[in-house]
């Protein structure tokens, strides 16, 4: 078995602490940050309002169980799931994602993306940044990925009201800025939705320390204007321009509202599901529907009865099939209401949902001894060769089956893609030239991707 994502121990002080990407949420900590971003607005830049939710399935889901059934493959290829039909014509999903099948015409599956890295981190990094990784096994990629890359490229073109990039955990492993730095890793928001007593910290402030600090701000403007005009650098100017930007968003009426998940109606709470992934995936749609540009939200372990581990399900970490009964439904209905409430709202345009871990899994079936059951049991191990992934809205055409895999699921048979040709459909959607080059370690121009195009059947 290759080994598992490991948590980041955290360095203790603050530089590192800032390179690990764990952002504190509170006091003007997020000054620091904002300062790191001091590169100018490029002249041209149009503004967009169009983002992106990636629901990332670390471990990598098996496309034999959730989007890519073969039930006439051999017994020891199929396994025990049954495919259904959905409302899209010629499109049958796993039979433990119902309501997938009733939004299936709001959906498109790609069943035929590969690439040709078979462990976490280097299949984490070759799928959202687009190169082959230098260090497969190394938990932080080298090249920058899909998110810190959208931060970058839409700076000072979105409301700074509402921070470009957020996720649930400080990064994916085998993810990363690389060279773009920590300026532009995301707003962390590690908490639990789910969790009644949710809150970011210091988004909600009280109306009188509100009014404080504007009071402050006015008068650190007064101030400012002497400082800016006896510093002659523009250090100083730089370094007030992103304090104010620390303030401004820690006064947002739009940020706090938006992060305050206590507003929705009780009723689409419970639709989405009171558990920690049924509500990542509500807090996500509001984060994009307030303004922000990039929402990564992670679904591992569901946090309900049973102990659910993550997709990595090798038969040592559990029983495949067992787990799949009991991990889809809380994902069908996460997945599924977070679809049709975007339909919903009119915002299938705006937003591109993305459901996708870093690759899928053998076809065939590894029975091994589980190592807390003690017995035999049926598991997939890691497989770059063939995946399944879930797109929607984005303003495009739904209800399709793009490519196909052969009869045992083994490889793309038929419209073969490559992760880059999503990456550069994401970016043409986020408005960003995917042709368009950043700088390497070295200071050398890199460019986003180093090949692929839209896939037409998405635009």
């Amino acid at each position: 078995m290759t080994q598992r994502a490991k948590h980041c121990r955290g360095p203790l002080n603050r530089r590192s602490f800032l390179e690990a990407g764990s952002l504190a949420l509170g006091g003007l900590a997020l000054g620091d940050l904002l300062r790191l971003r001091a590169k100018a607005t490029e002249a041209g830049n149009k503004p967009t309002d169009t983002s992106v939710i990636l629901i990332w399935l670390q471990g990598g889901p098996s496309h034999m169980e959730t989007y890519d059934l073969k039930p006439e493959a051999p017994s020891d290829y199929r396994g025990e799931c049954q495919p259904i039909e959905t409302v899209a014509p010629g499109m049958s999903v796993c039979e433990y994602l119902p309501m997938h099948a009733k939004v299936a015409d709001k959906f498109n599956l790609i069943r035929s993306i590969a690439h040709g890295f078979a462990n976490h981190a280097g299949g984490a990094g070759r799928f959202l940044s687009g190169y082959n990784p230098l260090r497969p096994l190394d938990p932080l990629a080298q090249y920058p990925c899909l998110g810190p890359v959208v931060s970058k490229m839409l700076e000072g073109r979105r409301d700074p009201a509402m921070p470009r990039y957020v996720a649930n955990a400080n990064n994916v492993y085998g993810g990363g800025s690389a060279s773009l730095g920590p300026a532009y890793l995301p707003f962390v928001v590690a908490r639990d939705p789910n969790d009644p007593k949710f809150a970011v910290n210091n988004l909600s402030l009280a109306p009188n320390l509100k009014d404080r600090l504007d009071d402050r701000r006015a008068l650190l403007g007064a101030i400012d204007g002497v400082r800016s005009d006896v510093d002659r650098s523009g250090v100083m100017e730089a370094l007030d321009k992103y304090n104010q930007q620390a303030v401004n968003l820690l006064t947002s009426d739009c940020a706090r509202d938006a992060f305050d998940i206590s507003k929705e109606d009780p009723k689409l709470r419970d639709r989405y599901g009171r558990h920690r992934w049924g509500q990542r995936a509500l807090l996500a749609r509001r984060l994009v529907e307030a303004g922000s540009s990039f929402v990564t939200m992670q679904m591992q372990n569901p946090s309900v009865p049973g102990g659910i581990g993550n997709w990595d399900i090798h038969a040592v970490n559990g029983h495949l099939f067992d787990d799949t009964r009991a991990r889809l439904p809380i994902f069908d209905r996460a997945v599924a209401t977070l679809i049709e409430d975007i339909y919903e709202r009119g915002l299938d345009k705006k937003v591109m949902v993305i459901v996708s871990g870093e690759f899928g899994r053998t076809p065939r079936i590894n029975p091994q001894k589980g190592t807390s059951s003690k017995v035999i049991q049926p598991g997939r191990d890691h497989y770059p060769g063939a995946m399944s992934v879930l797109v929607s809205g984005g303003g495009m055409q739904t209800g399709q089956v793009i490519g196909s895999t052969t009869s045992k699921g083994e490889r793309p048979k038929d419209r073969k893609l490559d992760p880059n040709d999503l990456l550069a459909t994401v970016y043409r959607h986020l408005g960003i030239d995917y042709r368009e080059a950043v700088p390497d370690h070295n200071g050398r121009p890199t460019p986003l991707i180093p090949g692929g195009t839209p896939i037409s059947e998405l635009l």
